[in-house]
């Protein structure tokens, strides 16, 4: 009997053991840095003309992988590929699907550090979260499995006599997952297992930051058996392959995570009906947010403190959930800010491979220059209280970056800056405090900091994110415990790592027999 789903544990790498292990998994990685990264179609390596260099961001110097690139036509192979395996995967038995999910998973459990290792050095993760997104990658695999098994079960329906009716769910078909570059392996693995334990075939277009971790996962599918052509690794650029595969005609879904510019780009170009095309393509997608931290008048501040700060400067800021606005009750917001600027004083910046880092570089040279450009704007817009400067050169490095008196209309308030900058804005009361709150066009998570029920329960029914939390920070989103989704631009609310997050990807069917 299956045992119940339980999250991975974190590493402890207060353990020299574990940080000796972890430093073997480094020199691993390293020993096969610069390696080539074909395409895999139905089980067949392409290497094309045309590569792009995965770099590490700690060490611009430093090539991770040289990734084969794929163009209109490859991409049209994927499709048909994926296309002619659907016929027989969506025959498969959800148990036996959910099989290969459970192999993965124990794979990748005796593998944490290898695959840790290599989001160090190619996301610039620091060891603790790379460990994180390895852990949420075995959470998604097993969740999903076990929902698999679930779904596929009788489904209960009000009995009517002489007949006998049935309903089940059915996998949609040709899927495109297009994953981001901030989370490579969980997310990536998540939106992938989800689609195929539900049935479908898909057409993997990893983010172009981060290739080399999704073709490690892809490798891994490859070790467990998953038959040629159900996953299909298809790196490529987004404005040629991306939007090909978005208007296909026989992409039957597509699965993004991203940003608010391009969730919003291929919902529109799914929504349009391509000569040959059958049904309506569904989007499943996750597009950001700007994610305000509240704290009440009577909170407990040092806890306040470390929710923003860990909140805010976690993976340096580069998170969705990330807490980019400080919204301070007046009576406690001078208090606040000095407690997070000295928290932020005493963080370790610098090379994520290093056992002591806390916070790491940023992704890359893009990244790196638009986060600037905001820190001089929030230098017109607030009062900079910590940081504001670049790091060491041999990377993307940018100091945890903290603004006061911040208008909350202004656009350090109001932009997605995906960066390790955050905003201060007093509020004259709690009421005040959740208006600015909900003033965004995000809706992704939140979290307030109180010991007032009263104002704890206007929030729970006020504050309009998918993801609230109370006295905790607003980052952390357990599988399972924590399902994630968000409102308004954020996306559909697709809630991944939850109960409802397979229909998704699947349509229900229902069979009725007269007797």
């Amino acid at each position: 009997m299956r045992v119940p789903f339980r999250n991975e544990p974190f590493t402890d790498f207060s353990d020299k053991l574990n940080c000796m292990a972890y430093d073997t998994a480094l020199s691993e990685a390293e020993a096969i840095l610069g390696n080539r990264y074909p395409l895999i179609i139905g089980g067949e390596r392409i290497d094309t003309q045309t590569t792009v260099l995965s770099v590490n961001p700690a060490r611009k110097d430093q090539i991770v992988g040289v990734v084969s690139q794929a163009d209109t036509a490859l991409a049209e192979k994927a499709i048909q590929t994926a296309s002619l395996t659907f016929e027989a995967w969506k025959l498969t038995d959800p148990q036996e699907r959910a099989r290969y999910l459970y192999k993965a998973a124990a794979l990748m459990r005796r593998r944490k550090f290898q695959f840790s290792a290599m989001l160090t050095l190619e996301a610039g993760k620091t060891r603790a979260e790379a460990d994180a997104d390895t852990a949420e990658a075995i959470d998604f695999l097993e969740f999903y499995a076990r929902e698999m098994e679930r779904l596929s079960l009788s489904q209960p329906l009000t009995s009517l006599s002489g007949e006998d009716n049935e309903l089940y769910y059915i996998p949609l078909g040709v899927g495109i997952v297009i994953p981001p570059w901030n989370f490579p392996l969980a997310i990536m693995a998540g939106m992938t297992a989800a689609s195929i334990v539900a049935g479908n075939t898909v057409v993997l277009k990893p983010a172009s930051t981060t290739p080399v971790i999704a073709a490690k996962f892809v490798e891994l599918l490859e070790e467990v058996s998953l038959p040629p052509g159900v996953v299909n690794f298809l790196p490529g650029p987004g404005s040629e392959v991306g939007d090909y595969l978005v208007d296909h005609p026989q992409t039957r879904f597509i699965s993004f995570t991203g940003s608010r510019d391009v969730g919003l780009r291929i919902n529109e170009r799914a929504a349009r009906t391509a000569p040959g095309q059958r049904w309506i393509k569904r989007v499943i997608a996750e597009m950001g947010g700007k994610d305000s931290i509240i704290v009440d008048r009577d909170a407990d501040l040092d806890l306040a403190a470390d929710a923003i700060t860990s909140s805010a400067f976690g993976f340096s800021g580069q998170k969705c959930s990330a807490c980019s606005r400080a919204i301070i009750h007046a009576d406690v917001y001078d208090s606040v800010i000095e407690k997070v600027v000295d928290r932020t004083r005493k963080l370790v910046v610098g090379d994520p491979a290093e056992a002591a880092t806390q916070v790491g570089p940023v992704i890359d040279d893009k990244a790196y220059r638009k986060i600037q450009e905001y820190i001089e704007i929030g230098r017109q817009e607030g009062r900079l209280v910590y940081g504001g400067n670049t790091g060491d050169p041999s990377g993307y490095f940018i100091e945890p970056t903290i603004f006061a008196d911040v208008d909350a209309g202004a656009r350090i308030s109001q932009e997605e800056i995906f960066g390790p900058v955050l905003a201060f804005t007093k509020a004259q009361s709690f009421e005040q405090a959740l208006e600015f709150a909900n003033n965004t066009d995000y809706g992704l998570t939140g979290a307030v900091i109180s010991n007032n029920r009263a104002h704890l329960e206007a929030a729970r029914r006020h504050f309009h994110v998918g993801n609230l939390y109370f006295n905790r920070k607003c980052t952390g989103a357990l599988v399972g415990t924590h399902p994630f989704g968000g409102f308004n631009m954020s996306g559909t609310d697709s809630k991944a790592g939850g109960r409802d997050y397979l229909l998704l990807f699947t349509q229900a069917k229902l069979v009725s027999e007269r007797y």
